[in-house]
């Protein structure tokens, strides 16, 4: 049998204004190069979920980095740190832009790197993946897992998160993946009609899956949501998709 190994730590990285933030990264034993993946974490915070996340792209050869969006909030337990960025509102997406971009330059900086990535997030993290990938050239790929207010309401349009990223559509640098289940309401059916609507008036390279019988947050299989077959599915577009615009 072929040797399988890899490591995987905490490091420090330069976000937002050249800011330190604390950044999780797994990634296969050996020289490489590989190709990268960018993971955004969901609202719920940076915890044990997107960790396991990192080392499942590692193993799948992806040097893969997750960094973290609510480092100036403060340390401790992730529920309890992701509540209290959420009681302040959550964070601004000039800032996100800036972490993520930091993220990305330091994966693709270290010499295992292929200097090809791409960026995934899942629900808050979604939307802040689709954001990121309009506001920046630097990644290949975007996966947007059930991104939740990609689409806004008018009402809904607070200081941290002015502009809705379906407004910068016209913008988007690479292809994109749309992972999406057809019970959910954040983003509803109807807000996935829109995004797709706006994707192809910009004549964009784009795939959108949508699943039924599922719901938001199907991947996650530490909650009551978690549909497995759909579940199973999915992973597999993700990473025929990652074949083809990352990993080759």
């Amino acid at each position: 049998m072929a040797y399988e190994g890899m490591i995987a730590e905490t490091v420090m990285i330069n976000g937002h204004q050249g800011e330190p933030i604390s950044a999780y990264v797994a990634r296969p034993l050996g020289p490489g190069p590989f190709p990268g993946m960018v993971l955004i974490h969901h609202l719920p915070g940076w915890g044990e979920y997107y960790r396991e996340k990192a080392r499942k792209f590692a193993h799948h050869g992806y040097a893969t980095i997750s960094h973290n969006l609510y480092h100036r909030v403060g340390e401790g337990d992730a529920d309890d740190v992701a509540a209290k960025a959420r009681a302040e509102g959550g964070v601004a997406d000039d800032q996100m832009i800036g972490d993520t971009e930091g993220a990305t330059r330091w994966l693709k900086s270290q010499v295992w790197s292929s200097g090809k990535a791409a960026v995934l997030g899942s629900c808050s993290g979604g939307r802040q993946a689709f954001l990121y990938s309009c506001k920046t050239d630097s990644i290949d790929a975007c996966i947007e897992l059930w991104g939740g207010r990609v689409v806004q309401a008018e009402d809904d349009r607070p200081e941290k998160q002015p502009v809705q990223p379906i407004d910068f559509t016209a913008d988007l640098s690479c292809p994109l993946l749309g992972i999406f289940g057809n019970e959910d309401r954040a983003p509803s059916p109807e807000q996935v009609d829109q995004h797709e609507a706006a994707l192809q008036a910009a004549g964009k390279d784009y795939e959108f899956h949508r699943y039924d019988g599922a719901g938001h947050g199907f991947f996650y299989y530490h909650r009551p949501m978690y549909r497995v077959e759909q579940a199973l599915d999915a992973w597999d577009k993700i990473f025929a998709f990652l074949d083809k615009h990352v990993a080759g």
